[in-house]
Parts: C-alpha cells; structure tokens; sequence
C-alpha cells in the first residue's frame, strides 16, 4: 500500500506530499515522512535538524534562505493554517525567480517539499498555528539571506483579505529585493 503521494507543482523539484491516514473513532494515525519512500519518488535528501514554531494570525516569516548551506525542507502544519511558499533561486532554473504557493493546515495534513536553493516563507491565516519542518542542513546564522516578502518583481499573490496587520520580525523588514538579490547572487 502506497502511504504517500507526491504531487508535482509548476516548478520541478518542489512537491506537495500528501500521505495516507488511518481514522477510526479514537483518532487518527499518519506516517509523515519514510526515508524509503521518498528515496523511491527520486526526494533522495537527509534530514539533519527538526525545527517547530508557533505564530500568531498575520505573522509572515521569510522569505528566507542560505546561501553556502542550502537547506531543503519538508514542512507541515501541527495547528492551524498557513499559506506557504517557496520561490525558485536556482540560477539555471527555467522558473528562477517564480514562486509556488499552497495552504497547509491541521485539517488538510498536506506537507510542502521545498528543495534545496529555494527561498521559503509563510503567513498564518488562522488565530495561530503550529509550524514544523525538516531540514537537509544545519542552520548557520552567519549564513541566512532573504528576499523581502512583497518583491514586486517576485509578485507573490499572498491571502490578505483576512489579515488585519501583517506581523514582521525586524529582519523581515529589511531583506533585499529580488532585483538586488540577481545583482549580488555570485558574492553572497
């Protein structure tokens, strides 16, 4: 039996992952990551760090990445509801520079593959949300970039119509924009 399903996006590589779950009157049960299964779908990663958050309604993190120590993720949602999104950084990528968006909640149990060489951000829709994710690489602060969330070059298309306040840390609120980001890629 195929415990997962891998659906392909717009832009190679990036997979949402939905896996197969088993109800009954107690509750349920999933398997949410099998490093056999993902080997087989040709997402061949290993995961070195797990990493949890919890936020608020309009919190949006990112868009964040690393440079020397790209990291790719699978993520998900424990709680709540957010609009997640990766945008292509590979530079001979056909779709460098454009973004994929999807909601993952409590509720749909969905989980979003982001390679690595991906920026990646969220917004929370919900009161609040548990966030969780898997990471090929450690984290090295001296090494994080990002990509300012509203690039009008990038466009992303994110859900505001109930959002109120978008809540941004102070290093959110200084990230480069795309533009800059294509001039200085080679000496980051």
């Amino acid at each position: 039996m195929n415990k997962f399903q891998f659906l392909k996006t717009p832009i190679e590589g990036l997979y949402i992952v939905e896996q197969k779950i088993f109800e009954d009157k107690r509750g349920y049960f999933m398997e949410t990551y099998n490093y056999k299964a993902f080997n087989e779908a040709g997402l061949n990663m290993v995961f070195v760090q797990d990493n949890q958050s919890k936020s608020k309604k309009g919190v949006l993190r990112g868009l964040h990445f690393q440079k020397k120590y790209p990291q790719g993720k699978l993520v998900r949602v424990l709680n709540g509801e957010v609009f997640d999104v990766a945008v292509d950084l590979r530079k001979n990528s056909p779709t460098f520079g454009h973004w994929y968006g999807c909601i993952l909640s409590s509720n749909n149990k969905r989980q979003f593959y982001i390679p690595k060489n991906f920026a990646h951000g969220f917004l929370v829709l919900s009161s609040e949300a548990e966030f969780a994710y898997k990471c090929s690489d450690f984290y090295h602060r001296e090494d994080e970039y990002g990509i300012i969330w509203n690039d009008p070059t990038i466009h992303i298309q994110w859900p505001l119509a109930s959002i109120n306040t978008i809540l941004l840390s102070d290093k959110d609120q200084r990230w480069i924009n795309f533009e800059e980001y294509k001039r200085r890629m080679d000496s980051l």
